[in-house]
């Protein structure tokens, strides 16, 4: 039987290098877990850094949410307030939420790879100008609609967002090719080989609370 946590425990409980995966019903959705062979369309990571609330990097196409580095609402590469980012997930977009737990200490260094990564692409625009998503749709989806194109591209960059962040971190081995990452990459059972005895725990089952 699945785990499950309330997202007041899953916000207390996530630390830094902790994934955060996103399921959806709506056709685009559905589109995204076909087109990747995954369970999953959309993926975070966690970033919890001395006295700041815990916060989740990724990338979407929304803007619903200030970026916490930036102070402006945007779309593309975003660090926001997780509680919030989680609640808009799953009440605007329908999606389901699950934690996976890093299972590996988060060094100073490694925190401070991840504040100049955060650093380096926060606010990075997609799909139009998106160097890496970019490459990846060159790989994958060369020849779709556009409306379905950027479904895609979100799945993609998102993932490649959070890759890029555990090369970065020390935790992935860096080289491989930007098409490689998808959300499925970070659910349990793909072979996502993380570095220096690093592991992943199962996925926690997040219940978030109804919108009042």
């Amino acid at each position: 039987m699945e785990s499950r946590i309330s997202l007041d425990d899953a916000t207390e409980l996530t630390r830094t290098g902790d994934i955060w995966l996103f399921r959806g019903e709506s056709a685009a959705d559905r589109a995204i877990q076909t087109m990747t062979n995954s369970p999953v369309n959309h993926v975070g990571m966690a970033i919890v850094i001395e006295d700041m609330p815990p916060l989740m990097w990724h990338a979407e196409l929304g803007r619903s949410l200030e970026d916490v580095w930036t102070g402006t609402h945007h779309r593309g590469v975003q660090l926001h307030d997780l509680r919030d980012a989680v609640t808009v997930w799953a009440h605007k977009y329908g999606q389901r939420a699950w934690l996976r737990q890093l299972d590996h200490p988060v060094t100073r260094t490694m925190e401070d790879a991840v504040l100049r990564t955060v650093a380096r692409l926060d606010g990075t625009p997609f799909p139009s100008t998106a160097r890496l998503a970019s490459r990846w749709a060159r790989g994958r989806i060369p020849a779709l609609r556009r409306g379905r194109r950027e479904f895609e591209l979100e799945s993609a960059y998102c993932a490649e967002v959070v890759a890029v962040t555990y090369e970065e971190m020390g935790l992935l081995m860096k080289g491989r090719r930007p098409n490689w990452y998808d959300p499925g990459r970070f659910w349990s059972g793909d072979e996502l080989a993380l570095m220096h005895g690093a592991k992943l725990g199962e996925e926690i089952g997040v219940d978030v609370p109804p919108a009042v």
